[in-house]
């Protein structure tokens, strides 16, 4: 027997209308404040006090000056009193987690009007859905802290993975007991199963902690050897642990595999255009933000990791 009542498609429809709605504007106000995060916390200034200012002139903002993304388009992205440029990272960090976020709220509302959805699997979307919002804002900061500063501070890094630790561990540990509550519904298979299954994706989840800040390491230990000088920080594998924390093995290969070809497609079109220039450094000493498309690959993954997976099966024939 499913879970989710029968509802009308059309009635159905507007509740996850509104849903993902209600997660957009949430996301636009999140990624205002994670603005204010990101341009405070390489200077070592509170988050809160102060309140809202421009950077350059110090001038406090009005309220219609701080209301997300219609601000800066209003303002034409300069300060109303010094002219001074407010960059593009403000309103392209508020659309990603408003439209990251978005995205998570639709999906994971479809699962009260699918006919077969039961307690079970109605706590496991709530509950992942809450995770890809929470991941994507965090991941959000770090791309535009390490796009602006190459700067992957441990205590986002290695926080972030404690904390992606933490809400892996009571999702494994609900689901683990879950088969044994009394409750009125039943699960698909039996418990041995269940418990079998719970087992395995744990397995696979803690594989994943060792093996992608390994590869990292592994990757920076070559390049070292071989050219004689670093190229890739430790920020970078602890970003890969924080990763694995939260998304678990397979979902974090394809983040790895999609940050680092996103980065060197960039790469290649960076370095083409500054070999072209005189006098520009040498192409082999240029600086790219790795941990930026690492970050790309996990909020892509997080949002339509599955889809993703499972098409690429499909199309190999397995």
């Amino acid at each position: 027997m499913g879970f989710s009542p029968k509802w009308p498609y059309t009635f159905f429809l507007m509740i996850r209308i509104l849903g993902t709605a209600i997660a957009a504007l949430a996301g636009l106000a999140f990624g205002s404040f994670l603005n204010v995060c990101i341009s405070r916390w390489p200077e070592g200034e509170s988050i809160v006090l102060p309140r809202s200012h421009c950077r350059s002139c110090g001038r406090g903002l009005a309220w219609w000056e701080n209301i997300p993304l219609v601000s800066w388009i209003a303002l034409l992205g300069r300060c109303r009193t010094c002219k001074a440029n407010i960059g593009w990272r403000y309103p392209l960090v508020e659309l990603t987690v408003a439209a990251s976020w978005a995205a998570a709220a639709w999906r994971g509302l479809a699962v009260l009007g699918a006919p077969e959805s039961t307690a079970l699997s109605v706590y496991d979307e709530f509950t992942f859905t809450t995770v890809k919002m929470a991941l994507c804002w965090l991941l959000t900061g770090i791309a535009a802290l390490d796009a602006e500063r190459l700067w992957l501070p441990d205590w986002l890094t290695l926080g972030g993975a404690a904390l992606g630790l933490l809400v892996s561990a009571v999702r494994f540990s609900v689901r683990w007991v879950w088969a044994v509550l009394p409750l009125h519904w039943s699960l698909e298979s039996g418990l041995e199963d269940h418990h079998a299954q719970v087992f395995d994706a744990a397995v696979r989840w803690m594989v994943g902690l060792i093996l992608f800040p390994v590869l990292i390491l592994l990757i920076r230990w070559a390049y070292s050897t071989l050219r004689g000088r670093e190229g890739m920080g430790l920020g970078d594998a602890k970003l890969m642990l924080l990763l694995a924390a939260w998304l678990g093995l397979s979902h974090t290969l394809l983040a790895f595999f999609l940050g680092v070809t996103a980065g060197a497609l960039v790469a290649v079109v960076v370095l083409a255009v500054r070999s072209a220039r005189h006098h520009a450094e040498p192409w082999h000493l240029t600086k790219l933000p790795l941990g930026t498309f690492l970050c790309i690959g996990g909020i892509i993954s997080a949002l339509w990791g599955r889809q993703i997976i499972d098409a690429y099966l499909e199309y190999c024939g397995f």
